[in-house]
C-alpha cells in the first residue's frame, strides 16, 4: 500500500510533506486510522486550494481508509482519535456502509449513538429528520476534530426549512476550520442561502471571501452559478459596484465567464438592460482571442431582444449563429426564442385577432447537462474548474435521480413562460383595437 501511496503522491507538489512523513514508516507498519484521515484532510484541502493533481490521490486514500477501518480491531476505537477519524472519513465522501459496519459492531460503546444515528439518516437522504437531535449533540463537539463537519452537516439539513439558521451553522463550521474544504463548502452554500433569505449584502460578503480564497477550487463553477443568481436577482447601481469588487479578484477569463452567465440568466429572465450590459462587458473582455465568447455574448444579447421591438433583428442574429457553436442547452434556447419570435410577428388570423389559440411549439430541451459542464454559457471552455472528476464534497447531499434532473430545464421553462406572457399582452392590444 505504501509503495502505491508514494507513487501517487509524487505527482502532487502540495502533498510533498505527506510523502515525507510516509517515507519514515516501515513497509509493514499499519497506519492508525486517525493518521490516515489526517493525510486525507491534507489532500482534500490541497485540492480546494488549487492542487488538482491531488484529486486521484484523494480517491485512492478514501479506498485505503475504508479497507483499514473494516479490518481494525475493536480495541482500535478505544482511542477517541480513531473514532473521530471514522466519522470524518464518512463525512468526507467515504463509504456510508462502513459507518453501518462499525456501529453495528461497537459493543464497547465507543461511538456516540446520537451522532452516528444522525449521520446514518442524513446519508440516507433524511436530512430534515436529524436536525433536532443533532443540534442538541453538536455543541458538545464544538472544539473537537469532528465539530466543523457536524455543523456543516447541520447547515445542509437545515437549509431548505430555515436558511438563516443554516447560515449560522455554516459560519461556525468555516470559522473553526479556516483554509479547508469545510470553509470552502460553507462559503459556497452560504452565498445561495443569503439570497434566499433576502439578505443580498451578506451574500456578497460571502462571495467576496470565496473569491479571495477559493477560485481555483474544483467546485468554483458551482460558486459562479450561485453568485450569478445573487447578482441578477438584486442588480442595481450599488450591486454593480459589489460585483466589480468581487470580479477584481478574477482573471479576465473568469470575469468573462461570469458576465456571460449573467447575460444568459438576464436574457432568460427578460431583463434586457442587464443582458445587454453583461453581454457588452463580456465582449470587451473577449476582444483578445475570445471569438467563442464574443459569439455567445452576441447570442445572449439577441436572446434578450426577442420580446421587444427589435424582434426582427434579434431573430436574424440568432439564426446566423451556427449550431456547432452552441451547446445543446443554448441550441434549445435558440429554438425557444425562434418559436416565440414567430408568434410575436405572426399576422392576426382573419377569423380572430387573438393568437392565444396558437400555442407556441414545444421545444425538445433534452437533458439539463452538457456532458459534465454546468451548461450555463454553453462555451465548453469555462475557466472555472469543474467538480466532475472529484469525489463528493463534504457538503454534497443525496443525489437527485437522473429522471428528475432531465425532466425540465428551469431556465428554458422560464424563458418560454416570459415569451408567452409577451404574446398575451400583444393579443390583448389587438383585441382592444378590434373593438
Amino acid at each position: 500500500m505504501l509503495k502505491r501511496l508514494r507513487a501517487i503522491l509524487a505527482t502532487s507538489v502540495l502533498a510533498a510533506p505527506l510523502a515525507i512523513g510516509l517515507a519514515h514508516a516501515s513497509e509493514t507498519e499499519e497506519l492508525a486510522p486517525f493518521k490516515m484521515v489526517r493525510s486525507l484532510q491534507y489532500v482534500q484541502d490541497s485540492v480546494v486550494l488549487g492542487d488538482h493533481s491531488a484529486i486521484e490521490m484523494q480517491r485512492f486514500m478514501l479506498g485505503e481508509i475504508d479497507k483499514r477501518l473494516r479490518v481494525a480491531e475493536e480495541t482500535t476505537f478505544r482511542d477517541p482519535r480513531n473514532v473521530d477519524a471514522a466519522l470524518v472519513y464518512v463525512m468526507s465522501g467515504g463509504n456510508p456502509e462502513t459507518l453501518d459496519y462499525l456501529t453495528d459492531r461497537d459493543v464497547e460503546g465507543n461511538f456516540d449513538a446520537r451522532v452516528t444515528d444522525a449521520l446514518r439518516q442524513y446519508l440516507r437522504g433524511k436530512g430534515p429528520l436529524i436536525v433536532e437531535n443533532l443540534s442538541k449533540a453538536a455543541p458538545e463537539y464544538k472544539n473537537s476534530r469532528v465539530g466543523p463537519y457536524l455543523f456543516l452537516i447541520l447547515g445542509n439539513a437545515t437549509s431548505q426549512q430555515d436558511p438563516v439558521a443554516a447560515m449560522k451553522f455554516y459560519d461556525w463550521a468555516r470559522l473553526t476550520a479556516p483554509g479547508t474544504i469545510i470553509e470552502e463548502a460553507a462559503l459556497r452554500r452560504s452565498v445561495s442561502l443569503a439570497a434566499r433569505a433576502g439578505d443580498p449584502g451578506r451574500g456578497f460578503r460571502y462571495a467576496l471571501t470565496y473569491a479571495r480564497r477559493y477560485l481555483t477550487s474544483p467546485y468554483a463553477s458551482q460558486f459562479a452559478d450561485v453568485f450569478v443568481d445573487l447578482a441578477v436577482a438584486n442588480f442595481d447601481g450599488a450591486v454593480e459596484q459589489k460585483v466589480s469588487e468581487i470580479l477584481a479578484f478574477m482573471d479576465e477569463a473568469r470575469q468573462r465567464e461570469v458576465y456571460l452567465r449573467v447575460a444568459r440568466r438576464a436574457a432568460i429572465g427578460g431583463n434586457q438592460t442587464l443582458a445587454r450590459l453583461a453581454s457588452s462587458r463580456a465582449e470587451e473582455l473577449a476582444r483578445d482571442g475570445g471569438g467563442q465568447s464574443q459569439l455567445l455574448a452576441s447570442f445572449y444579447e439577441g436572446l434578450a431582444a426577442v420580446p421587444s421591438e427589435d424582434v426582427f433583428t434579434a431573430a436574424q442574429t440568432l439564426a446566423a449563429i451556427p449550431d456547432e457553436k452552441l451547446s445543446p442547452r443554448d441550441r434549445a434556447l435558440r429554438e425557444a426564442a425562434r418559436a416565440i419570435a414567430e408568434e410575436v410577428v405572426r399576422l392576426p388570423q382573419d377569423e380572430s385577432p387573438a393568437q392565444a389559440s396558437m400555442p407556441i411549439p414545444e421545444v425538445d430541451i433534452g437533458a439539463t447537462s452538457d456532458g459534465g459542464e454546468t451548461g450555463e454559457t454553453g462555451s465548453g471552455m469555462s475557466p472555472f474548474a469543474k467538480a466532475g472528476d472529484t469525489v463528493p464534497a463534504p457538503d454534497d447531499e443525496p443525489p437527485v435521480s437522473a429522471e428528475t434532473a432531465a425532466a425540465s430545464d428551469p431556465a428554458l421553462d422560464g424563458f418560454m413562460a416570459n415569451g408567452r406572457s409577451k404574446i398575451k399582452e400583444i393579443d390583448a392590444l389587438l383585441a382592444e383595437e378590434e373593438l
